[in-house]
């Protein structure tokens, strides 16, 4: 009994270190800017290279390539630096970054992943393929993403939030 209740454990600490959610909105437009637009975003290599594993997936899968928007980016990262001050993997206030999105961009669909934990880029890449919402998140309809990979300073551990959005 010891024996199954420890790996039962071990499988429990494994799915929280290595967690990854999805989540989407669709609303219509009204394309009236009235937040100002982060124009300016700076792309380490590791969102860089994120970016580009999706779209060489969604390509190989005969899909569009996004267009990033250094927007959506920023919105991203604030979301990683919100769940890094709380400990928390999650979609907190996701509609307000949808509204925002909405809002200052135009989009008419919005769609969320967030990953905590994967060293590699390919590797959350890898995990979020294997999860049937992140999937259908990243072969969704959209045209352009934005995504931020931050690393807590404390444990090393990084925050992936990839927003996608259909203009």
């Amino acid at each position: 009994m010891k024996k199954i209740m420890r790996i039962m454990l071990f499988i429990a600490i494994l799915f929280a270190m290595n967690a990854c959610s999805a989540d989407t909105a669709e609303g219509s437009a009204n394309n009236t800017p009235i937040e100002p637009l982060a124009a300016n975003y700076t792309y380490n290599d590791t969102e860089i290279e994120t970016m580009k594993l999706i779209n060489e997936y969604r390509v190989s899968i005969g899909l569009n390539t996004l267009e990033r928007i250094n927007h959506i980016s920023f919105k991203c990262e604030e979301h990683n630096k919100y769940m890094i001050e709380n400990n928390v993997v999650n979609h907190s206030d996701f509609v307000e970054r949808a509204k925002n999105i909405t809002n200052v961009l135009g989009a008419v669909k919005v769609a969320e992943n967030v990953a905590y934990n994967y060293k590699t880029p390919e590797a959350a890449l890898r995990a979020w393929l294997e999860s049937p919402g992140h999937k259908e998140n990243i072969e969704g309809d959209y045209t352009h993403f934005g995504l931020s990979v931050t690393t807590d300073a404390a444990t090393g551990k990084k925050y992936y939030t990839n927003i996608f959005v259909r203009i």
